[in-house]
């Protein structure tokens, strides 16, 4: 019979905080890091090779894209959590059972999203924002990569899961092959066989099927336990429980969804009336979303690297160690968050200039998107770390809340209120709005949780004084 570590044992509970954040969370940047250049190479191609406008055209696929990835990110983190949680407590039955249901529930995922992309991608595009001018090659890019979302939906979730069983080096493995293969046949698609946006798409699923075999092959291999077939059987409560240990970083990625589409549509809509046009604001922003989201990218995997070594020692109730990890993640994700800042503000043509050569009212557009729109974007590093703490320690409504307030509640109204007094670049100046508000909410539902916390810390220590005495 299989038998948990005991939690006193447990690397987790024994390893240097700063060691076991950093094993974890370089390996998880690097795969979020990798997920986010699927579509940035992309973009720097097409931007070569086909211009501007086809760069528009894949930013309005690019919502498609991301839910794919809400959804993986639902299931693979909150089984992630689970799991780490689970093992803290020593409930091995409960571990096994929980990343088996998870299995299962991003499969049916996935087919559920080829179906329904396919079948409704006209329909999706318009909501998305697309224009008569950028819809050809929209419907050209998205039907190829509607065929790769089962794959990368399936091995994202894995990965996450994979990362928690403590072998973050083979989920990492897993995503940069599939990059390098994308990144190898970008350019022979585009350039050499000159199929454009569609060479483009051929070669992300390309990479996308190759991280999903190298992530299924890793199934039997699980450290803390083996399959059986038992494990596969949904199970109501495990599944409620599995997701909503995922739901803050879902909303984290559906809010950009959200987001995006909104964008698109208002920047069409204001940009139209300016001196700018309709696409030059839709893709200049699209440009930056992406470019942010590398960014955000770095942010998260800081955060997701502390999640399982916070949510074992909180199961096993070692508080120290929970805010220490808690400290040391925060003072990471800041130092790269202001790092961004001084890329942002200071070099935004030198990344412009990445997704090709254009002239005038473009690069204007856009380093004036990197300037207003990331203006507080040293903010986002709390927050981020924040809310996936939330998350680690079981409490996942505080956790979507704090995400959703910059993601939905702040940014949303400030994208469509501002417009009407500042044209199109009110909708620039609705992220250093939303980053103030939601900073200021997240800093305070820590605050309290934090006096929990402690409080809960001194009645522990209470106890364990007075058995010994």
């Amino acid at each position: 019979m299989e038998k948990a570590v005991p939690a006193s044992k447990s690397p987790f509970a024994t390893e240097p905080i700063g060691k076991l954040i950093t094993k974890f969370a370089v390996p998880c940047v690097v795969a979020l890091l990798v997920n986010s250049l699927y579509n940035i190479v992309d973009q720097i191609f097409i931007g070569w090779g086909v211009g501007y406008l086809g760069n528009g055209a894949t930013n309005v696929v690019f919502p498609i894209t991301i839910i794919a990835l809400d959804l993986s990110v639902l299931i693979g983190d909150g089984g992630a959590a689970y799991l780490s949680l689970k093992l803290g407590e020593g409930d091995l039955p409960s571990v096994k059972r929980g990343v088996g249901n998870a299995v299962v529930m991003i499969i049916i995922a996935g087919i559920a999203m080829l179906v329904i992309t396919l079948v409704f991608m006209n329909p999706i595009l318009t909501l998305f924002g697309a224009t008569d001018t950028l819809r050809p090659a929209a419907l050209e890019y998205g039907y190829v990569i509607a065929i790769g979302l089962p794959f990368t939906m399936i091995s994202m979730a894995l990965n996450a899961m994979i990362r928690a069983d403590g072998s973050p080096k083979f989920a990492m493995f897993s995503m940069v092959l599939g990059a390098i293969i994308n990144t190898i046949f970008d350019p022979i698609f585009i350039f050499v066989f000159q199929m454009g946006v569609r060479g483009a798409a051929i070669a992300t699923v390309m990479g996308q099927v190759v991280s999903f075999l190298v992530s299924v092959v890793y199934l039997p291999r699980f450290k803390t336990f083996r399959f059986d077939s038992s494990v596969f059987h949904l199970h109501r409560r495990t599944c409620i429980n599995v997701l909503s240990l995922g739901v803050s970083s879902f909303i984290t990625q559906i809010a950009i969804t959200i987001v995006m589409a909104l964008f698109n549509n208002l920047l069409a809509t204001y940009g139209a009336a300016s001196i700018y046009g309709a696409e030059i604001p839709l893709t200049a922003m699209g440009i930056v979303m992406k470019v942010n989201q590398i960014m955000l990218s770095i942010l998260v995997g800081i955060a997701t690297g502390a999640q399982p070594v916070v949510g074992f020692n909180y199961g096993c109730k070692n508080f120290a160690r929970v805010k220490k990890a808690f400290q040391i993640a925060i003072a990471a994700a800041e130092i790269v968050a202001i790092i961004a800042f001084f890329i942002f503000q200071f070099a935004p043509m030198s990344v412009v200039s990445f997704f090709g050569s254009e002239e005038g009212l473009y690069n204007e557009f856009a380093v004036k998107c990197f300037r207003i729109f990331l203006m507080l974007c040293p903010l986002n590093g709390f927050q981020t770390v924040a809310a996936i703490y939330l998350q680690a320690i079981g409490k996942p409504a505080k956790a979507a809340i704090v995400t959703l307030s910059r993601q939905i509640i702040f940014l949303v109204p400030a994208a469509m209120i501002l417009p009407m007094f500042l044209g199109v670049t009110g909708i620039l100046w609705s992220g250093p709005v939303a980053d103030a508000l939601a900073f200021i909410l997240a800093v305070t539902l820590i605050g309290i949780e934090m006096k929990k916390f402690n409080q809960q810390e001194h009645d522990e220590e209470t106890a364990k004084q007075a058995e010994n005495g």
